[in-house]
């Protein structure tokens, strides 16, 4: 069974629940009846309940455990209201009403009350826009200044490694990578059970060149360790240094915890880990699953805007996961 499946059956035991708020989309409908048919999430839908009612009848989708809110219900847009006027105090009432009538904005209050565990949307709006409405909503997590994205990555081999970010942060500072590793780091714990050994990379390997794109990253080690110091970060490592223990015997002068054992890898920027994940996924014949985004108090994912209802399905149970 790979890990996905895995996954899946995993957040099937934990009866989470999951909105998805872009219902006008057939897509999001199928994974919607998916959701309910396996059993993995108790999947949530906002909108015109007339609408989405006759819309699942005309795909042959039988809404019953397809849990459907109204986007208009009076008492559920006051209460959000007065909800994002206590996390905005410079935001009126007026504004915030007019704001939670906002699909994606609706959704994230949803996550926000605790009236569902998770959102997954991006099937028919931008990265930028979930962003947006997951900042506005849920906020950040503890430590966390701004979001980020990784990808699950499973080798021919069975291996498992994280890749961040390869989706949202174009050229990070070292706050915004540190906040990175730590966000991929706590994700990969909470996923696959066991410790992060988190690599910071570069185009050298603890000091073997000279340049600012090399500070960078030293000082994002650095900060990573401030701001969690129970976890392995280290670096900056070339590629290798970081997943070969022969090769990091060999450039390095000291014993690493993460060197040549590394299961996260940190790229520098947003070129360097959207090549490299695509890289390995063609030619090393890798499964990528993602972009997962994170970062946030509650999780909120993205999807790709060509998503099929069963990737919409996998991110569904990914973020449940990480709730």
């Amino acid at each position: 069974m790979g890990i996905l499946d895995q996954l899946i059956q995993r957040a099937g035991n934990l009866g989470k629940s999951v909105i998805l708020p872009e219902s006008t989309d057939s897509r999001v409908l199928q994974a919607a009846a998916l959701l309910k048919e396996k059993k993995v999430a108790q999947p949530v839908l906002c909108g015109f309940p007339e609408e989405i009612e006759k819309s699942l009848a005309n795909l042959g989708i039988n809404d019953a455990g397809i849990r459907i809110v109204d986007i208009n219900d009076v008492s559920v847009l006051n209460e959000f209201a007065s909800l994002y006027c206590k996390q905005r105090p410079n935001v009126s009432e007026k504004v915030a009403l007019r704001l939670v009538k906002k699909p994606l904005i609706f959704g994230g209050m949803m996550v926000s009350s605790g009236k569902v565990d998770a959102m997954v949307a991006g099937a028919a709006s931008t990265t930028a826009e979930v962003i947006q409405a997951a900042a506005l909503t849920v906020g950040y997590q503890k430590n966390i200044s701004s979001p980020s994205s990784f990808f699950i990555m499973e080798m021919p081999d069975g291996k498992i490694f994280f890749y961040a970010d390869c989706a949202v942060n174009i050229s990070p500072d070292s706050n915004v990578l540190a906040d990175t590793a730590i966000a991929t780091a706590t994700n990969f714990r909470k996923l696959m059970g066991i410790e992060p050994l988190v690599a910071f990379l570069s185009f050298s390997s603890k000091g073997s060149a000279s340049h600012p794109d090399v500070d960078k990253v030293v000082r994002a080690v650095e900060i990573a360790r401030e701001k969690d110091p129970s976890t392995a970060y280290d670096g900056e490592f070339q590629a290798d240094t970081a997943l070969s223990e022969e090769v990091a015997k060999k450039k390095l002068k000291q014993e690493s915890p993460v060197a040549g054992k590394a299961n996260v890898l940190i790229f520098p920027d947003l070129d360097a880990g959207n090549i490299a994940y695509k890289i390995t996924q063609y030619l090393a014949g890798a499964k990528a699953y993602g972009p997962v985004l994170q970062g946030f108090a509650k999780p909120v994912s993205d999807l790709s805007r060509g998503a099929k209802p069963s990737d919409i399905v996998g991110v569904a149970a990914i973020t449940c996961l990480l709730s």
